[in-house]
């Protein structure tokens, strides 16, 4: 298991290189100012979806990726 640090460090990488350095803090202002609550995102986040679904749409992303 990684430490908060690890996790931390790993964070900033992947949100930075996706991002990009202007959008990446725009993304972290945002959540600081919003009080973003990430369990409550997660529990929402497919609220609609079902395996199937969600499984159809990872097996389409995958073969666009290929």
């Amino acid at each position: 298991m990684k430490t908060d640090n690890e996790v931390i460090h790993s964070g900033f990488e992947s949100i930075f290189s996706t991002l990009g350095m202007v959008d990446a803090e725009r993304f972290i202002m945002l959540i600081k100012r919003d009080k973003f609550d990430y369990t409550e995102w997660q529990k929402k986040l497919w609220a609609n979806e079902t395996v199937e679904s969600l499984s159809a749409q990872a097996q389409k992303a995958w073969e666009h990726s290929v």
